[in-house]
């Protein structure tokens, strides 16, 4: 049995193995099958049990555990992972993890950490920054998306309608991410406030139905209070005409929501800017970089234009947390969030972007919209393909082109035959009752060599339907 605080040899040893296991693991990706999940449920149960009580297990059979269970599902971290919205895993960002993880020190308060909280607070304003958000503005990370759009939603309640809020109506979307019906149902809104938006024939919100809706609301006596934007949507990657949007908002007095949370980091590109015109009027915007920064799951963000509008609708006070500063030069964070006991995340986003510089990111990103250029292209050639929409971002929606449109066993059997040589994996979405294959390139270990292996994956699998 492992004291608590194992010998200093012993730690070493532990984490020399956990070290080596790592690198390996990293290394293998390129030639590791893009989904390994069958054998996964078996395994599952294998392992089903409570924790010994003697502490009889060894380091190395607990790692040869792990180690069966991690190559036993998708492989999220490998370039051949193309389905849903793939996430990183950055090895330095896996370090910082590491070390916040044994520093063991609480960010919630800046008093209790100050230099701790300043490298949060340093990737938080370069996030405002990066969106030019004025100096007022305040962020915080989050555990993902979910709980960033939850925050948001929490904060666009408070500041526009106020403790009676039943009679608030917001819209949406129909491509909209689940995460902010969840978020809107969490933050006590029922279906009958919900307004979803028609699009245009590229996916994106119709301005015009939006000024309609608010129209018909109002003179409903219902009080419009928020709209969301999608800075890139799961299903296509369309963005929605935000500039617009905000126009609307701004005239109606709506908080302007933008979930960018796959789509956001885009803007440290060229590209990316120019398609996001109009995200700097946005009241707040959500981001993950576990997405666009490669980083690990669990990280996400949330940037707010007003900063105490975000404070206003998150904070409590305690009697107990009487001998504490309140915010100044630094702010609590748990008074911004849902949040009270959080974990340091900043370091995990601090360090790589430190290491390897903001420009490593902008390369990788520019090189992702290269490589969806070029994928685009080449389905647009195979003549059993149908692409209905060219991609905004770095998602590219397809389909069988004969196939009926109630025949979705067809599509799913292409999907079916791409993905078993294991080299890719992609997934499905139902896109205006259609079944519709997609192909999403995020992972910064995706390049051109997979993408054509992709490509002939796609070519040979309609050939055979």
């Amino acid at each position: 049995m492992l004291p608590l605080d194992p010998a200093a040899e012993d730690m070493r040893a532990m984490g020399r193995a956990a070290v080596e296991y790592l690198i390996g693991f990293i290394q293998g990706l390129d030639d590791a099958p893009a989904t390994n999940a069958t054998a996964g449920l078996e395994l599952a149960r294998s392992i089903a049990g409570p924790p010994s009580d003697s502490g009889e297990v060894s380091f190395d059979e607990l790692m040869d555990t792990l180690d069966a269970a991690a190559r036993r599902t998708f492989e999220f971290s490998g370039p051949g992972y193309l389905a849903y919205i793939p996430g990183g895993g950055l090895y330095t960002a896996a370090l910082g993890e590491f070390l916040a993880h044994g520093l063991n020190r609480y960010v919630g308060l800046w008093q209790a950490s100050p230099a701790m909280v300043q490298i949060e607070e340093n990737v938080v304003r370069w996030l405002c920054d990066l969106f030019t958000l004025p100096p007022g503005a305040q962020g915080l990370l989050t555990t993902g998306g979910s709980m960033a759009n939850f925050s948001a939603v929490v904060a666009a309640r408070h500041d526009r309608l106020g403790e009676d809020f039943l009679d608030g109506t917001y819209y949406v979307s129909e491509q909209v991410h689940a995460s902010i019906t969840k978020a809107t149902k969490l933050a006590g809104f029922g279906v009958k406030n919900l307004r979803a938006l028609a699009t245009d024939d590229q996916l994106r919100i119709d301005v015009e139905d939006l000024r309609r809706q608010i129209g018909e609301d109002r003179a409903a006596g219902m009080r419009p209070f928020l709209v969301v934007a999608s800075a890139g949507t799961t299903n296509t990657g369309a963005v929605d005409p935000i500039a617009d949007i905000a126009a609307v908002a701004r005239a109606e007095g709506l908080w302007m929501h933008v979930d960018a949370a796959y789509g956001g980091f885009f803007q440290l590109t060229e590209r990316g800017r120019s398609r996001f015109a109009g995200i700097d009027a946005a009241d707040s915007i959500t981001l993950d970089p576990h997405k666009g920064l490669f980083l690990p799951y669990g990280t996400g963000a949330l940037v707010v234009r007003d900063g105490q509008a975000l404070r206003d609708a998150h904070h409590v006070s305690a009697d107990y947390l009487q001998d504490l500063a309140p915010p100044g030069d630094l702010p609590n964070y748990s008074e911004y969030s849902p949040e009270l006991s959080r974990e340091f995340r900043g370091l995990r986003v601090w360090m790589p972007l430190q290491l390897h510089g903001v420009a490593a990111f902008r390369d990788a990103l520019d090189e992702k919209l290269d490589l969806t250029t070029h994928l685009y292209e080449a389905l647009q050639d195979i003549p059993e393909v149908e692409v209905p929409w060219p991609p905004q971002l770095t998602v590219v929606p397809f389909r069988l082109r004969d196939a009926d449109d109630a025949d979705d066993a067809a599509n799913a059997a292409f999907l079916e035959r791409i993905n078993a040589g294991g080299r890719v994996f992609l997934s499905s979405t139902m896109i205006h009752g259609r079944y519709t294959l997609r192909v999403c390139i995020v992972s910064h270990r995706t390049h051109r060599d997979r993408i054509d292996e992709c490509i002939e994956a796609i070519r040979t699998a309609a050939r055979e339907g």
